[in-house]
């Protein structure tokens, strides 16, 4: 305790560092303050069955990253998702058309131009999707709206309102990345989601305490416990590694030599993030969507598919995610790239010939690692449902697992390594009180 009081004088005292956090802070308050500030016109309690819905099922997800904003129809409803729909499909694009293959190699100037492009594409998802949300609106809480005003009146400001909500949340992450400590888009989907962690922690205490057959506070240490070793297990998931080691040739320049070491290429074991998750939770959300209003004649195959807890329901969840993690590895990670750059720098794997057999090595390697990995993160992302046959709580159970977690962890270890290289640089010890955060994370062969 007493180093860990040392660490954060040593924070205070280090004037840059204390400015990035203060702002940190500040812009995150903003964003919390937004999230629950009702859009002009409409009464917050009555927006029961609106809240009701996002208990479960596609809405909940979006309702978890929002912060809870898209429950209490708030001005940032819509949150940063737009931006993340508008960032995903620029990958693909980047992958599959030529001309955005040849402006990512372009350098920095590349850059800006992608990031103009995945702008311009938010603004256009959110053209469609604000009225989306508002006609949801209107189905699930139409007596919301102030007496006086009609709901096609009410469309157009509440379009333009929700559209700038979320592109100021937009500038809100970017201004914490430049001025700030850490990623500011991932920090504010961490904030949306840490949001709800004291209310499930306090209703699942609670049920514990008062249920009797619950097994009472017994039961919830064994939780608390259970939960501390998938922290555990995730963190190693994000950090591990499988180091690829890179000679690089010996040049004469005049009198000097450069080149001759060698460096590692880490390629890690959990490259794909929480991406497979997401796109597999998408996926699993149709049946509910088609069916949601014919639940009673639904067949039990159906039936099954509706329930995140059923055997049939995990084995199809399991199949997805592991074949997204495959999937969504292949296309952000490019062999042939990479052997081109490495053989243009004048460098090679030892042993392995440069161009297509690098290209090939690397694939192999990467395929070897895929495969344990994706096992791990669909046993991660199950961990849900698992928690709940315990009698977990819903809300309790979603940060044992699933894309809550690991964002809760992903960001966590970048911010904590962003602080530990400020504290480095300044000669301060680290965060931690053996060693420091490593960069390049746990090896895993």
């Amino acid at each position: 305790m007493k180093k860990f009081i040392e660490t954060l004088k040593n924070c205070w005292k280090i004037e840059d560092l204390r400015q990035r956090l203060l702002i940190t802070l500040l812009f995150t308050a903003i964003y919390r303050f937004g999230s629950f500030v009702v859009l002009p016109g409409i009464n917050p309690s009555m927006l029961d069955k609106l809240q009701s819905q996002t208990s479960g099922g596609l809405m909940s997800l979006l309702d978890m990253f929002s912060g809870g904003a898209f429950s209490n129809a708030s001005i940032f409803a819509l949150g940063i998702m737009p931006y993340i729909s508008a960032s995903i499909v620029m990958q693909l694009l980047a992958v599959a058309v030529p001309y955005f293959q040849k402006m990512q190699r372009e350098g920095e100037s590349g850059r800006k131009k992608i990031q103009w492009y995945t702008r311009a594409l938010t603004v256009a998802i959110l053209v469609f999707q604000a009225p989306s949300y508002l006609l949801n609106l209107k189905m699930q809480a139409a007596n919301a709206l102030a007496t006086g005003i009609s709901w096609t009146v009410f469309m157009i400001p509440a379009t333009i309102i929700l559209a700038a909500g979320s592109m100021f949340i937009l500038w809100l992450g970017e201004r914490i990345t430049d001025k700030g400590v850490g990623n500011g888009i991932s920090l504010i989907i961490m904030i949306g989601i840490i949001a709800r962690l004291p209310q499930a922690f306090v209703q699942e205490v609670s049920s514990r305490l008062t249920a009797i057959s619950s097994g009472g506070i017994i039961m919830f240490i064994v939780e608390i416990l259970i939960l501390y070793a998938v922290v555990c297990a995730s963190i190693l998931l994000v950090q591990g590694t499988r180091k690829v080691p890179v000679q690089y040739a010996k040049r004469l320049v005049g009198n000097k030599q450069y080149g001759g070491a060698r460096q590692y290429i880490p390629l890690k074991l959990f490259a794909a993030n929480v991406m497979p998750i997401i796109f597999a939770q998408a996926l699993m959300f149709i049946p509910l969507a088609v069916v949601r209003y014919q639940s009673e004649n639904a067949s039990s195959v159906v039936q099954q598919l509706m329930d995140n807890r059923s055997l049939l329901y995990n084995v199809i969840y399991v199949f997805l995610v592991i074949a997204f993690t495959y999937f969504y590895t292949a296309i952000t990670l490019n062999p042939t790239q990479m052997a081109e750059d490495m053989k243009r720098n004048n460098g090679f794997i030892p042993g392995v010939k440069p161009g297509k057999d690098t290209a090939e090595y690397i694939d192999t390697v990467m395929s070897r690692i895929t495969f344990p990995g994706s096992l791990f993160i669909a046993f991660i992302a199950i961990m849900p449902a698992l928690a709940g046959l315990l009698d977990v709580q819903q809300a309790f159970s979603q940060f044992f697992g699933g894309t809550s977690l690991l964002i809760l962890v992903g960001v966590v270890i970048d911010t904590l390594q962003q602080i530990e290289s400020h504290l480095l640089m300044r000669h301060y010890d680290g965060l931690l009180n053996s060693g420091h955060t490593r960069q390049g994370g746990v090896a895993a062969y």
